[in-house]
């Protein structure tokens, strides 16, 4: 069984910077796409960035842009997001999700979190004065 371990988050100013970590355990990010998804109060459960295992291609969500850098580290076997620039709307718990497979050229990919199979707990992040 795939285990997720976010960590990372807390409290920033607007304009700050975060590094958010996701471990897996049990399992080699080589053969999965790890995805960051984030929930703000009252909103659905939207995909910020991924990332394959398999090439190391990559996508974002619009807002997030030129702000937001997913990367991995293999042979620590996780998967970070630094975030720039943060702005209030960045305000949610953030959570890593893995899906087992082979995934090329992720670029232009939208992931839906229905399509995910396994979920860390999450990680909170406030963008607050």
């Amino acid at each position: 069984e795939v285990q997720l371990v976010e960590s990372g988050g807390g409290l920033v100013q607007p304009g700050g910077s975060l590094r958010l970590s996701c471990a897996l355990l049990e399992a080699s990010f080589d053969g999965h796409l790890v995805c960051w998804f984030r929930q703000g109060p009252g909103n659905e459960r939207e995909r910020v960035s991924c990332i394959s295992g398999s090439d190391g291609s990559t996508n974002y969500v619009d807002s997030v842009k030129g702000r937001f850098t997913i990367s991995s580290d293999r042979a620590k076997n996780t998967v970070y997001l630094r975030m720039n620039n943060l702005k209030p709307a960045d305000t949610a718990v953030y959570y890593c999700a893995a899906k087992r497979g082979r995934f090329l050229g992720m670029s232009s990919i939208k992931v839906d979190h229905r399509f995910m199979d396994y979920w860390g707990k999450g990680a909170l992040v406030t963008v607050s004065t």
